[in-house]
């Protein structure tokens, strides 16, 4: 299960309004790359893919990949309106390290 705190379920949902469409749902996943191994995938999308995991998570649809859901199962998605550093922070309990932006990760 991933979580969002109430900030970032705000956020989403501003986001979500500005998209515009119905079926417009919170993707998260997990890619190769950044400093420190794996890199937090975080877009809106519209397409559900076979092995695609959702959670309704306070009336936000959060979809993940089955694969990068092993990597980010346990995880809350918070937000920060910070001048420097802001955007959404991630809080994963399967991280063993993590670059300085906190957009990356290895376990």
């Amino acid at each position: 299960m991933i979580k969002l705190t109430d900030v970032a379920i705000n956020e989403v949902k501003k986001l979500l309004e500005q998209k515009g469409t119905p079926q417009t749902f919170l993707r998260l996943g997990v890619k190769g790359g950044g400093c420190s191994g794996l890199s937090y995938d975080v877009k809106l999308d519209d397409h559900m893919e076979e092995f695609d995991r959702t959670f309704d998570v306070n009336g936000v649809k959060v979809v993940s990949d089955s694969k990068s859901l092993v990597y980010l199962d346990g995880m809350t998605v918070d937000y920060s309106t910070d001048l420097v550093g802001g955007g959404f922070r991630f809080v994963n309990p399967n991280a063993s390290g993590s670059c300085g932006c906190g957009t990356s990760f290895s376990v």
